[in-house]
């Protein structure tokens, strides 16, 4: 007998096995039709899967989040069956899902093209309608190793051989087609639909080492109707219009080359954009309290070892070495700001103690990882590590929260979400003081008001998180801050404070940033705004163009008048016809332009364009100043 509980508390009891589907259709021929899988016990399964003993079970349909991974998981195996149709000889890699797609790497001596990737699209659609049975098998260890050894498939032995000895080993078969995979998948090519797209190749290094070979990486998206596919597509290639990387290009903001690899070229306007990023985080945070530190880049590796960072980031780590010392640049500011708390002693009056850093860290990224702003080997964070007792959590928590949002609404973000994120797998520490932190960290959340979702086992090595994850103005989400509660680095590196009983305590240490990366952050705002950023961002706010030669010893003047102002601006004395120059400067995102001619001049005026605007505005200079100036404060420093 096997009992199966429903998600609404319904019990349903069958002699012996059942699956699944069997299930749905037992319920009612509505569910069994959009039925596509299901969670068993809370683990994804197959319609197909027999199940022989009690369980919880809850079906998923088109509704179900879980229900468009594993349509992209089947369409990633349908884009393989279709490269093996079309180029026997090409061996298989990896082919997961992936937010928005799927992907699947493949060692080919034929280069991948636009033009192949219409033709592998055509015969994936071949592929769906030709509904082919979708098959789990379970095979054993031996079988695997001599199918895929025979098969020449190197890659997929590679992946067989990694798989622990206790494991299960299950193969997926369509029509031909058979790939090493846990699943799940759906019962037949066919519920794949028409609703996908190949969307490009690039090239990736299986596993993401450099030192092994280059594989082509074919990637795709995938939905259950047109409407959602079409919309993707469109943010894909608004995307593209925002790209950063061009961007930075076009209107002289910043530039990568080889051979700075992870690294960023600033142009003066892109290093001003990037500056008034930092000193508005600078200003907030001295509001609230937090003291600015400045630690050291090369660090001994012996505190490493010690705040058990070199045995978890070793590999991502660049080390020099002097005078038989091995030495490594930080990838993080942690470990140097529990230095500074242990200078002196601490009492528990002096906690909550925070402290900020604008720190540059250095992390050995893979290259092929590499994008731009948004990963990079050298960046700096608004990190700060607040000191605290453990009845502190919530209080800190709480305004940590409020200042996080107030910062991400002044850019132009309000649509966020938050995420907890628990233990991992890999991790230091006892389980019960996991249980602490982890209770602290979800009760402050609660009084904090914040609504999360789980992100199970994603959690730092050393404490549990809150990510907050913003939604740009594509509607494309980014994780930028974090809130991580740590009770063992502090004791690892021996800080303590001295408590009201007149012993010593080890602090809470909570790990916290709100833009994260200061790179990646610029890089995100050049793309929500698209290079056209409030006035208050604007590496160049103002540019006062001529009409005529005699009309430049003002121009001069107006520009002078508005740097004073503590306006950015400049004065375009070029010979070129005004029609031209307002084009040029508008395409290069510069939000004011003031028109200057003889009549300006002569009446102390000056003729305001917008960008984006059709109409012009009629002020005096100084009027013109006055308005400007407020206009263009940072949110901060706006009177309220």
């Amino acid at each position: 007998m096997v009992d199966i509980i429903l998600p609404d508390g319904a019990r349903r009891s069958y002699d012996g096995s059942v699956t699944a589907a069997q299930i749905a259709a037992d319920i009612g021929p509505g569910l069994a039709k959009a039925a596509l899988a299901a969670r068993l016990d809370g683990q994804a399964i197959d319609l197909t899967t027999v199940i022989t003993v009690d369980a919880t079970l809850e079906l998923i349909t088109a509704k179900d989040h879980l229900a468009l991974e594993i349509l992209r998981h089947d369409a990633a195996h349908a884009l393989a069956e279709a490269v093996r149709e079309l180029y026997p000889d090409v061996k298989l890699a990896i082919g997961p899902p992936i937010q928005d797609g799927f992907y699947y790497d493949f060692a080919c001596a034929h280069s991948f093209t636009p033009d192949d990737l219409t033709k592998i699209e055509q015969r994936m659609h071949r592929i769906v309608e030709r509904n082919e049975i979708i098959h789990r098998e379970v095979w054993s260890r031996k079988q695997a190793e001599d199918f895929f050894k025979k098969q020449g498939e190197i890659y997929k032995s590679e992946l067989l051989a990694d798989i622990p000895a206790d494991e299960t080993i299950t193969v997926y078969k369509q029509g031909d087609f058979i790939d090493l995979c846990r699943g799940p998948h759906f019962t037949s090519t066919g519920q794949l639909g028409s609703h996908f797209k190949l969307t490009k190749v690039a090239g990736a290094y299986w596993r993401g080492d450099h030192r092994n070979p280059m594989l082509q990486r074919i990637y795709g998206t995938a939905w259950f109707n047109a409407k959602d596919l079409k919309d993707y597509l469109h943010r894909i290639e608004e995307a593209e219009k925002r790209d950063h990387r061009r961007l930075g290009r076009e209107m002289g903001l910043f530039h990568f080359q080889e051979e700075a690899p992870g690294g960023v070229f600033w142009h003066d306007k892109g290093w001003t954009l990037y500056r008034e990023v930092e000193d508005y985080i600078r200003r907030r945070l001295r509001r609230e309290g937090y003291s600015e530190v400045h630690t050291p880049l090369l660090v001994d590796r012996s505190l490493w070892e010690k705040s058990g960072h070199w045995d978890k980031f070793r590999d991502h780590m660049f080390t020099a070495q002097s005078e038989e010392r091995i030495l490594a640049l930080k990838p993080m500011n942690c470990p140097g700001h529990v230095q500074i708390f242990k200078q002196g002693t601490k009492s528990y009056r002096d906690l909550p103690l925070r402290m900020a850093e604008f720190g540059c860290c250095h992390r050995n990224e893979p290259s092929g990882a590499l994008h731009g702003l948004m990963r990079a080997r050298a960046f700096t964070q608004d990190d700060a590590h607040i000191f605290c007792s453990e009845d502190q959590i919530a209080q800190e928590t709480t305004l940590f929260c409020s200042l996080l949002k107030s910062v991400y609404a002044d850019f132009g973000f309000t649509d966020i979400a938050v995420k907890f994120s628990d233990r991992p797998v890999l991790r230091v520490g006892a389980d019960s003081v996991w249980d602490r932190a982890e209770t602290a960290l979800q009760e402050a959340a609660n009084q904090a008001g914040l609504k999360t979702d789980s992100n199970p086992g994603e959690g730092a090595f050393y404490g549990p998180k809150l990510e907050f994850i913003l939604r740009d103005a594509i509607g494309r989400e980014w994780q930028c801050g974090t809130l991580q509660v740590d009770f063992f680095l502090p004791e690892r590196l021996d800080a303590t404070f001295i408590g009201e009983d007149g012993a010593k305590h080890h602090p809470v240490m909570l790990h916290r940033a709100v833009l994260g990366s200061l790179e990646r952050f610029t890089g995100i705002l050049v793309e929500h705004y698209a290079g056209r950023f409030p006035l208050w961002l604007a590496p160049l706010q103002v540019m006062v163009a001529t009409i005529t030669d005699e009309s430049h010893a003002y121009a001069e003047y107006v520009a002078g008048k508005m740097n004073a102002a503590g306006l950015r601006c400049m004065a375009d004395l070029r010979n070129e016809k005004i029609t031209y120059k307002i084009r040029e400067h508008s395409q290069r995102k510069i939000p004011l332009i003031l028109v200057v001619g003889r009549r300006e001049a002569e009446n102390k005026t000056v003729a305001l364009r917008r960008l984006g605007g059709k109409d012009q505005e009629i002020l005096s200079l100084d009027a013109m100043v006055n308005t400007l100036k407020d206009e263009a404060l940072a949110p901060d420093m706006v009177a309220n």
